[in-house]
């Protein structure tokens, strides 16, 4: 798992890009970042729905194909990532990361 200082800044500068993640139901949800034909975003988006059934949480998947290259390449080699408002989780990651991450405290900026 992947702590960031930094998350807002990226949640920030996707939203920027793509200004309909910026609405209020989408900003508190977490985001599956993959694109078409990923059968690793596959993989975890079957894991994202496993915890679903045990947690009760959104999330939206976001294809980096609609961002610009530079940030598109942030993320091209290591989708599927998962940020949620505090952190950011590449992939590999299991049922039992997600819960890690899901029951870690949010930390304030």
């Amino acid at each position: 798992m992947y702590e960031n200082n930094n998350i807002s800044a990226l949640r920030a500068r996707m939203v920027e890009e793509n200004p309909p993640l910026g609405s209020p139901e989408n900003l508190a949800k977490w985001w599956l970042l993959g694109t078409s034909g990923c059968h690793l975003c596959d993989i975890a988006e079957q894991r994202m729905t496993q915890l679903q059934a045990v947690q009760r949480m959104t999330y939206r998947t976001v294809d980096i194909a609609d961002f610009s290259e530079p940030l598109m390449m942030e993320f091209a080699t290591t989708i599927p990532v998962v940020l949620t408002p505090s952190a950011r989780l590449n992939y590999p990651f299991s049922v039992l990361d997600l819960q890690r991450l899901f029951n870690t405290p949010v930390k304030q900026a």
